[in-house]
């Protein structure tokens, strides 16, 4: 095999060296024996300086050494066997060491280099690596890289018999004429880190799929929060909102069942926070007391059974920068009342099972169907949480009151369910009458869910006034609680709207109504129809 130097004090001499000159090497180096190789480098064996001094009383000093070399592996050194201490040193490296000759040929490799890869000694060695790698033992080969640069090299290698991942340095060592005899390969195992690597990149991957997904629940969440409207009792609603979507106030919206609680929080958020922040609704009513104030706050690992060893961020904790939307506030168990309001003054939050302290910027839209303030006088409501929920209160009309807006109403809903079920249905202009009339216990809801019971169910692309219910068909034009006043603007309103839709101009639809224009244009005004 080839030899490198083993020391800068030991230099192999050519076993075409006298006898002579191999004395005074091993003076020169204060050795007792020196390595020989042949013209090509390759280690021959060795000569001592006892061999080369009984050569001198034996034969003339200028004669060659070669007759006193010694083949075996055994080398005498002062304080121990050279080569069997260099093989134990490198064998006892935690890192694997590879070692090639300059053609890149495999001459050795260590047992750390056998343990880490999975690739035995004699499974490599004396097969050169550009070979290695065309048989599929290694994806590339740091040796080779060291061969064409002349310089060290460090690469990622995988060793495909055993899927290892190793990070690899090849070293050059130069003769005295400066040609690489050697590379040797320091070793060490990445495939763990390769692993978490691949774990942490599918991490990422996921995280960002999952914060696309919630962008994308987030926007389809308020996409539907424009409110439709026209009557002057929306508008308000609508101008209020809008003006205190900007600060961080807590706001108290209340009306009946059905009314657009939710779209009006969902436009005070998009105003305000926008569609990037958290819009976090929770429907207190509708999730049990025991695990109500584990999904408002969240919990500590372990802290009840069942409970996720790593915990759960509750819902404020969700909506940290954004808004959270507690609807039907009145349901809410007292006992939460009292956490619920050292929250909201706090502004900080306790996991259930938890010590620590979480800060959250939270702003709060409470929404309910029930008078809080009786519920306050009977004692089923806290009075300072009823206060710190009402700084902003927003009161929803109920639908009979605004009936102005039901043809508008009607005609949203209808695109929405044709584009939906790719219809093209409409809906009669006395079908529209007798909505109006009827007094809609349920609200806007009702109305929605009558229009997709009609649209889905008609056979005919045009709804007549056969096909609504008896209970809304046979209903009295003055509902119970109606006032004439109101009633009778509500239809003049619709009226009007009619007529324009139909004529498309006010002077046109004056002289069709046989009105002067200024009155046209006042009621037009009036019932804010001019920019509609």
């Amino acid at each position: 095999m080839k030899i490198a130097n083993v020391c800068a004090k030991i230099k192999p001499i050519p076993k075409t060296s006298t006898i002579r000159q191999g004395m005074e090497a091993m003076l020169a180096a204060d050795v007792s024996f020196l390595p020989v190789v042949d013209e090509n480098l390759n280690y021959v064996g060795t000569v001592k300086m006892k061999g080369l001094a009984t050569a001198c009383l034996d034969a003339a000093a200028d004669a060659t050494i070669e007759a006193w070399i010694e083949t075996d592996s055994a080398v005498a050194f002062a304080d121990g066997d050279l080569i069997t201490e260099l093989e134990a040193i490198i064998n006892s490296s935690y890192d694997g060491i590879f070692i090639t000759d300059g053609d890149g040929t495999v001459i050795r490799l260590n047992e750390a280099y056998e343990r880490i890869t999975g690739v035995k000694a004699g499974q490599v060695t004396g097969k050169n690596m550009a070979a290695l790698v065309k048989e599929g033992v290694y994806d590339q080969s740091v040796t080779l890289l060291v061969l064409q640069r002349g310089e060290s090299v460090t690469i990622n290698q995988t060793v495909k018999p055993t899927n290892k991942h190793i990070l690899v340095t090849g070293n050059p060592v130069f003769n005295e004429r400066g040609q690489i005899i050697r590379v040797v390969t320091n070793v060490r195992d990445v495939t763990e880190l390769v692993n978490l690597q691949n774990k942490l990149s599918k991490t990422v991957a996921e995280t960002l799929k999952y914060q696309t997904e919630l962008s994308l629940l987030r926007s389809l969440q308020l996409k539907e929060a424009d409110i439709i409207y026209r009557s002057t009792a929306m508008a308000s609603v609508v101008e209020l909102a809008v003006k205190v979507a900007d600060v961080n106030s807590n706001v108290l919206i209340t009306g009946e069942s059905g009314t657009g609680k939710e779209l009006v929080a969902k436009l005070i958020h998009r105003q305000g926070k926008g569609d990037t922040k958290p819009f976090i609704k929770i429907n207190c009513g509708a999730i049990p007391d025991n695990l109500l104030e584990s999904e408002l706050f969240g919990y500590a690992g372990g802290a009840f059974t069942g409970a996720r060893k790593e915990g759960k961020p509750g819902l404020f904790e969700l909506a940290h920068k954004g808004t959270l939307f507690l609807d039907e506030i009145g349901e809410m168990p007292p006992v939460l009342q009292v956490k619920l309001l050292r929250a909201i003054q706090e502004k900080t939050i306790t996991r259930v099972g938890g010590v620590s302290s979480v800060a959250v910027n939270v702003r709060i839209i409470a929404a309910t169907h029930r008078d809080l303030s009786q519920m306050v006088k009977k004692g089923t409501f806290r009075e300072d949480l009823f206060y710190r929920l009402m700084v902003v209160p927003i009161h929803m009309p109920p639908l009979r009151e605004h009936k102005g807006d039901i043809p508008l109403l009607i005609k949203h809903f209808v695109d929405k369910l044709n584009r939906e079920f790719g219809f093209a249905k409409t809906i009669s202009p006395q079908v529209v009458d007798k909505l109006i009339e009827y007094s809609w216990p349920g609200n806007v809801r009702e109305l929605e869910n009558l229009i997709e019971r009609l649209i889905v169910t008609s056979p005919a692309d045009e709804i007549k006034i056969e096909q609504i219910p008896d209970s809304i068909a046979k209903r009295k034009v003055l509902s119970k609680g109606s006032k004439l006043k109101m009633t009778m603007e509500q239809i003049e309103a619709h009226f009007l709207a009619e007529a324009f839709k139909e004529y498309q101009s006010w002077p046109k639809v004056a002289e069709e109504l046989g009105m002067n224009r200024s009155t046209i244009f006042r009621k037009a005004s009036k019932y804010k129809l001019l920019d509609k």
